[in-house]
């Protein structure tokens, strides 16, 4: 998690920075932080907040967002549903993607197994304080920043430096190379609801992708039968 740390602190102080700069008060910004704990949708919602965009344009913004998550629990199900519930409930609010890349690698096997509870706390431990303590000291220190810095920019390389992190497979290269298209296509709609488009549009190439595979898969076993 060491490296991948990097990213993600470059990624909240930037986060911490444009909460304080849209117009938030720190006391929220500070909640937000805390309690949000999702970098992506924070981005995502902060330009609407500031735009004064509907509440259901806001939420359906970072749901939309956060998706990924439905899988990623539903995969880490067949390692932790044997915990108690308040213990998944914790798994579910320190989860992140880079962890979730990590323990895949490491047990790979969809089973509960020796070492994967240690495994994932230790990584979301990591993860949670480089997050946290640059977003709080972005927070703390967004008025000090200017913008001349070009921390947007840098937050840009670190997105690109965790997305890269995620393209293990043909879905999620499609995904993403549609997402962008649809995103500079769709970027004249209001209220960034080019976000949105993008996202539909990735998760749809996503799926299609994968039940292309699936089929494939399927019908070579079925030659190879007896």
């Amino acid at each position: 998690m060491l490296g991948a740390s990097l990213g993600i602190a470059a990624w909240g102080l930037v986060t911490g920075v444009a909460m304080v700069k849209s117009g938030m008060s720190v006391p929220v910004a500070v909640v937000m932080s805390l309690l949000v704990y999702a970098g992506s949708a924070q981005l995502a919602v902060i330009p609407l907040l500031a735009a004064g965009a509907p509440l259901w344009v806001v939420w359906l913004t970072a749901c939309c967002v956060n998706l990924r998550f439905v899988i990623f629990s539903s995969l880490w199900r067949s390692y932790f549903q044997h915990l108690p519930l308040r213990q998944r409930l914790a798994i579910g609010y320190f989860s992140g993607d880079v962890i979730f890349v990590a323990f895949m690698k490491r047990f790979p096997e969809p089973r509960p197994g020796k070492g994967q509870v240690p495994f994932f706390w230790g990584a979301a431990t990591v993860n949670w304080v480089a997050w946290q303590v640059p977003s709080l000291l972005g927070i703390a220190l967004a008025h000090a920043i200017p913008l001349s810095w070009g921390l947007g920019f840098a937050g840009v390389l670190a997105l690109l430096g965790v997305l890269l992190s995620l393209l293990v497979d043909r879905a999620t290269w499609t995904a993403t190379g549609v997402a962008a298209t649809a995103a500079v296509a769709a970027f004249a709609l209001p209220l960034k609801l080019n976000i949105l488009v993008a996202i539909a549009a990735a998760v749809a190439a996503g799926l299609l992708v994968e039940a292309v595979q699936t089929q494939r898969t399927l019908a070579v076993d079925h030659e190879g039968a007896p």
